[in-house]
């Protein structure tokens, strides 16, 4: 287990807010000589993009500090996976900022599988452009979330590292000063779900009364928390305050989100008696509807599973795409409905059949069962389709061993992304074959940091 895991506190301010800091124990020294590169890199060849770690190698240590090791294991457990994409963001002096944005929103869930990390190599007061994000927003999909509560700058020393949801709304703010403010964005990914805490955790009960944050999303906020305990994990009790199941149902399908979110949360209170409604809910035309009713069966758990996997078969491609991806939150709970995503594999929609190879990432990671029809996935002429096997198989590791030999073949895919997921899942692999095709593609595929065109060999 890593050192310098989160303590309770921190990780009930990242369940509420969205984001937690921490600042390494490297030297200011280090700091400034990662600015100092950074600009020259900026100065002579231009953005270094997803490049940016093999131009500036050093970087890699901010990664290895036991306080960003210890934040990345209690967010998102110790297996976590520095993904391909990761790039600097320069906020030049005089700018005027962003516009708020999310860089998720795309995805209908709250779980914590998902991450950008930030890291600043120089002081970073307000006047210098920091990042601005709103606490809590990372719970909404509308731009409702954008205004959800005051907006926060992300200021410190050189050396801070912020750890954000994917889906946090966050802009540069303008940089009034005549410094350059550099901010390089990493994305991780969470490979296993949990089972158990994986930060410095004292007391299993969320606390409503005590707990920060809004007190009307407190149920959300408990089942994320119960969420990340895993099998430790308590049982929410949510407060209707005397609403009927039907004036909670209204109140999903309604068109405030805040309002429908609080609803969706308090749902599972019914138990058995809101499946079936949860489930018309799937039906709806308004995706506002369709995603509280997720929410909403993915807070019930298991008792969800059976359900979602009839509305795999013989629904509308729509609804069935909903119950492929409302079954992948799921994660280790909807096991049973492994064969339903398999056989779901074969649909005539490639929506569908998207949504169903992710969740079988999340839903088989305890075996081989989905593996041979998954690398039969890697073949297809769709983006997606291959980006989601790959990712998907990289997720279920080492009971992937019959897919080196597929995965081998994406190592030179024309999207940087699938070659780059095809990477790590063979490593996840780890068998000798996999290890063995590893260094024969790095091999011949090595980046050399000081080769430019000023100095070519």
């Amino acid at each position: 287990m890593a050192e310098n895991l989160l303590t309770d506190a921190q990780m009930q301010e990242f369940i509420v807010n969205g984001f937690v800091t921490v600042k390494t124990d490297l030297p200011a020294t280090f700091h400034e000589d990662v600015f100092q590169r950074t600009a020259a890199v900026f100065d002579k060849e231009g953005n270094p993009g997803n490049n940016l770690l093999p131009r500036i190698p050093e970087i890699q240590r901010v990664f290895d500090d036991t306080n960003v090791k210890g934040a990345l294991t209690s967010l998102l457990g110790p297996d976590y996976y520095m993904q391909p994409h990761r790039h600097p963001h320069y906020n030049p002096p005089g700018s005027k900022g962003q516009g708020m944005h999310q860089d998720g929103g795309k995805r209908w869930s709250h779980r914590t599988r998902r991450l950008l990390v930030f890291y600043y190599p120089q002081d970073t007061p307000v006047e210098r452009g920091p990042t601005g994000v709103v606490p809590t927003s990372h719970y909404f999909s509308t731009n409702e979330g954008s205004q959800i509560s005051p907006e926060q700058p992300i200021t410190g020393k050189a050396g801070t590292v912020a750890f954000a949801n994917y889906d946090l709304w966050h802009r540069a703010m303008p940089n009034q000063t005549e410094e350059r403010r550099y901010m390089m964005k990493f994305l991780y990914a969470r490979m296993v779900e949990p089972q158990e805490p994986t930060w410095d955790n004292k007391v299993t009960d969320w606390g409503n009364d005590t707990a920060p944050g809004p007190r009307e999303h407190q149920d959300m906020f408990e089942h994320l928390w119960n969420w990340h305990l895993g099998s430790k994990g308590i049982e929410p009790s949510p407060s209707t305050n005397g609403e009927s199941l039907s004036d909670l149902i209204n109140a999903m399908n309604g068109e405030v989100e805040s309002v429908g979110l609080q609803a969706a949360y308090q749902v599972p209170k019914f138990g058995e008696e809101a499946i079936r409604p949860l489930v018309r809910c799937l039906y709806e035309e308004s995706d506002m509807s369709r995603r509280n009713a997720c929410y909403a069966l993915n807070a019930m758990g298991s008792l969800a599973v059976d359900a979602l996997r009839n509305a795999l078969k013989d629904a509308p491609e729509g609804v069935r795409a909903n119950a492929a991806e409302a079954l992948g939150d799921l994660g280790t709970k909807a096991e049973p409905a492994v064969p339903d995503l398999v056989e779901t594999l074969e649909d005539e929609s490639a929506n569908v059949r998207a949504r169903a190879i992710e969740a079988l990432g999340t839903t088989s990671q305890s075996g081989s069962l989905a593996v041979p029809e998954l690398i039969k996935t890697l073949e297809s002429s769709n983006d997606g389709i291959r980006r989601n096997s790959v990712f998907a198989l990289c997720r279920i590791g080492e009971h992937a061993t019959d897919a080196v030999e597929g995965l081998e073949k994406l190592l030179f895919d024309d999207n940087r992304y699938i070659r780059g997921n095809a990477v790590h899942a063979l490593y996840r692999i780890g068998t000798p074959e996999a290890k063995e095709v590893l260094v024969r593609y790095l091999h011949s595929t090595r980046w050399c940091p000081i080769t430019n065109r000023d100095s070519t060999f």
